[in-house]
Parts: structure tokens; sequence; C-alpha cells
């Protein structure tokens, strides 16, 4: 019997359940665990990690530790205060009712799904064309989540492996009652295994940068970019763009190769986040800049009742990235 290209297969990572998408003529292996949060555990190529895995996914789970590419909603960053008004309706956020996130200011960070074991898995495929995980979730049917999110609503996620690029396609399916702001995101924490991290070489395709305060959050000014491309070095990000080339397409690259991350549907603003002498960097594609939940305007999409909103973005595995 001929072997498919590509393969799934179950395994645990700290006795949590885990789907393995791989692509053998690629030599490339992808780890998500539906049961928290449908996070991306890891991403191997040729047995080398291209993840920051931190503490493993118990300590993503337990502590929110740096971990992997997780999912961010119903907002990505933060949010300037524990209350927000958006599609008419006012919100508080009462971290004894909802699963909030604080940062180091009390600020309320990247949503409410951290890890959440409400994704249900619908179908997993593999074949010659690639190898697929779908998963859902209604958000409307928790009332944790709709204490700090009034907005039902449900999420479609498919993540495919073809060959050399991993992609995730997650889709909004509005309610039939009310809009739904959109402001989620990904954050991707991506290395090179191997390689110092001053020689790494990073393109950046960023036309403007917002100007945030000491806690993060934009000030509604902007300024040029500054320089695309070059050495990371010792350079720190944690630095959103309100404005992208089009299309965006990130490289992280050393070796004898790079880590391409592309957003290829529905993306508006992004974030690059390092800090110095970190062994990741992130480029994370965002629906809404930073606070877009809470400050409204022409920054925060609604999807009408009934509606869809579809976003896709991908990473490409280059040559041998890493050492």
């Amino acid at each position: 019997m001929t072997a498919l290209a590509h393969e799934i297969h179950e395994t645990t990572a700290d006795g949590v359940p885990v789907l393995v998408l791989a692509s053998p003529a690629a030599s490339i292996e992808a780890a998500i665990v539906p049961a928290a949060g449908m996070v991306c555990a890891s991403l191997r190529h040729d047995g080398r990690e291209l993840l920051h895995v931190g503490e493993g996914v118990r300590g993503y789970v337990e502590r929110a530790a740096t971990f992997g590419v997780p999912l961010l909603h119903p907002w990505a960053n933060r949010l300037e205060r524990l209350s927000y008004q958006a599609a008419g309706v006012h919100v508080l956020l009462d971290p004894q009712r909802t699963p909030v996130k604080l940062d180091e200011n009390g600020l309320s960070i990247h949503g409410l799904l951290h890890a959440s074991s409400a994704w249900e898995v619908e179908r997993t495929h593999a074949d010659g064309g690639g190898a697929q995980v779908a998963a859902r979730l209604d958000f409307g049917a928790d009332r944790r989540l709709l204490a700090g999110f009034p907005f039902p609503h449900a999420l479609e996620l498919v993540v495919a492996l073809r060959r050399d690029v991993l992609s995730w396609e997650l889709t909004l399916q509005a309610g039939a009652t009310r809009p739904v702001p959109v402001a989620f995101g990904w954050h991707p924490y991506l290395r090179l295994p191997g390689i110092p991290r001053e020689e790494w070489h990073v393109e950046l395709p960023v036309v403007r940068r917002a100007l945030l305060d000491g806690r993060g959050i934009p000030t509604g000014q902007t300024a040029p970019a500054g320089p695309r491309s070059g050495p990371l070095g010792e350079r720190a990000f944690d630095d959103l763009y309100p404005l992208l080339d089009d299309p965006a397409e990130f490289v992280l690259a050393g070796g004898d190769g790079a880590l391409r991350v592309r957003f290829d549907e529905g993306w508006r603003c992004a974030q690059v986040y390092t800090p110095a002498g970190a062994d990741f960097i992130c480029f994370e594609p965002m629906t809404a800049p930073t606070d877009a939940l809470r400050r409204g305007g022409a920054d925060l999409h609604l999807v009408s009742p009934g509606e869809r909103y579809t976003t896709s973005w991908s990473l490409l595995v280059e040559g041998r990235p890493g050492r």
C-alpha cells in the first residue's frame, strides 16, 4: 500500500490529547491541542522545534505561559479599561464572572478563550493534498464568556498542513440577534533553533507604527514604521502597525531557510513582539488595533446578525531554518 503524502495521528502532551498533522515529504509535524484552545503546541521540521514552547502545555493552561500559537479572542492585546461599549452594548469586565486575564498594569489582555476546553473537533482528514483538523466553538453557549462579551456567535476553525505550509482559517458566525464586533488575533511565538538571536534576520511589511503610551495603549497618533528589514540583534519590539503592505508577509530568516508568515485574508494590522534577549519573535495578525473594542469607530468591524467573517493566515517553512 502506498503511504499517504500526509498523516494525522494522536498522542498526548502533559497528559492532554494532541492531534499531530504530519507531512513526511517535507519532514514537518504540527501538534494541535483541541482541549487547550486549539493551540498549536509544536511545529517541528526535521525534528527541530520552530516554536517557543516554554513550560509546555501545562504551563500554558495553568499559568498562561508564553507558548506555541494561541488564539486571542474576542480581543487581541489589551483594553484600556475593565469596561467597554460596543455595538450599543455596555460591558463591565468582572474577573469574578468571566475569565479575564490581566497584565502587569491591571489591563485585560488577550480576550477570554485562553486554553478553552469548549472546542469540539468536527472532522479530521489526511490525503495526498494535505492534513487538516476542523473544530467549532459555540461562544454563545457559555454564560461566563457572554458576561464578558455579550455577542452570541460561533467560531469555526480549520488548521491545515499542506507539505511545507501550515495555515489557520477562522470564521466567525454571528448569532441571529445582534451584530458581533471583530477584534481577535493570533500570537505565534517563532524561533530559529540553534542560531543566536544576533544572526536572525527579519523582514517587516509595515508602513506606519502606532504611538503607544507606557501601558501599550495607542495614543491615536502614528509615525513612520522605521527599518523594514535587517538583523534582529538586540532590538526589542512591542509595536503595533496599523498600516501594512498588501499582501503582508513577515519573514524570520537564518541558517539555510526562513519562516514566512503571510496574512492571507481579513487582517487589518499587526503586532510585532520580542523582548530583548528573548528566544522568540511574534508576528501577530490582528483584525483590529489594540483597544479597538473599547474605542469603536472605523477601526472596529461589526458582523451583521446571521453573517460570517472569515480570516486566514499561513506559515511557510522555507528551506532549512535554524541549525
